[in-house]
């Protein structure tokens, strides 16, 4: 479904992506983790072309996210992205929220929009909110939202940027069971996050990164069980501690 083969990027002179290298399976669960800096938000935006990378190459479901013939808005559409701040308009309600990019994206009518993102709201617990404004929600509840409007987009595949670093803890739960909900329905999903709890649950494989590469790509047991390399071991201790 997405396949990285030696994606390198700079920023002006420095490099921060090198030589990443990677696969993920239609219906696998990656969860990309690491140190602040390493690389990992950088690499999953390459793969919706969010981020430019200048060498290397990336597929997904054998689109080439790099080719300049490749419409990258087309291929966005079929790409559910997550941010951690959201990223819902203030000005709109809910339901607009997730009617707009099926209507203009997708030229649904306003009622297969409604109809599809009232389904998804549902799935996520807040169909009773689909009159309000982001502001007068919880931060858990936005970034529901913000999960229901890419869903309601119909993607092959699903990317999380620490979807939870910019909640409360208490609400960090909601949004990891919706999330742990999606994996078992089988959704292709790459998420970066330190929640290492939820990686434990869900994770298929791990993707540890430090200083722009890849460092270590395992199993979730193996990962947990016995880490290869001294930085993911030192990674662990210091952040399961």
């Amino acid at each position: 479904m997405i396949e990285l083969d030696k994606v390198s990027k700079w920023y002006g002179s420095f490099q921060v992506l090198s030589d990443c290298s990677t696969r993920v399976q239609r219906g696998d669960v990656v969860v990309v983790c690491g140190p602040s800096g390493s690389g990992k938000s950088t690499l999953i935006k390459t793969v919706n072309g969010l981020e430019p990378f200048q060498q290397g190459s990336i597929h997904v479901d054998g689109t080439a996210v790099g080719d300049p013939s490749t419409r990258l808005p087309a291929l966005r559409a079929k790409i559910g992205m997550v941010f951690q701040n959201f990223e819902l308009f203030p000005h709109l309600s809910v339901r607009d929220n997730l009617n707009l990019a099926q209507m203009k994206v997708l030229k649904r009518s306003r009622e297969e929009a409604t109809a599809n993102g009232l389904k998804y709201l549902e799935r996520v617990g807040l169909l009773a909110h689909q009159d309000k404004f982001p502001s007068q929600l919880s931060g858990g509840q936005q970034q529901r939202v913000a999960i229901a409007r890419a869903l309601a987009m119909d993607p092959i595949a699903m990317l999380f940027d620490e979807p939870t670093s910019a909640l409360d803890p208490e609400m960090v739960g909601e949004v990891l069971d919706v999330m742990t909900g999606l994996a078992q329905d089988g959704m292709t999903m790459m998420v970066v996050t330190h929640e290492m709890g939820f990686a434990r649950r869900v994770a298929d494989r791990i993707l540890f990164m430090d200083h722009g590469r890849i460092v270590e790509e395992s199993a979730k047991d193996d990962f947990f069980t016995a880490p290869k390399s001294e930085r993911a071991r030192e990674f662990l201790a210091r952040i399961i501690h």
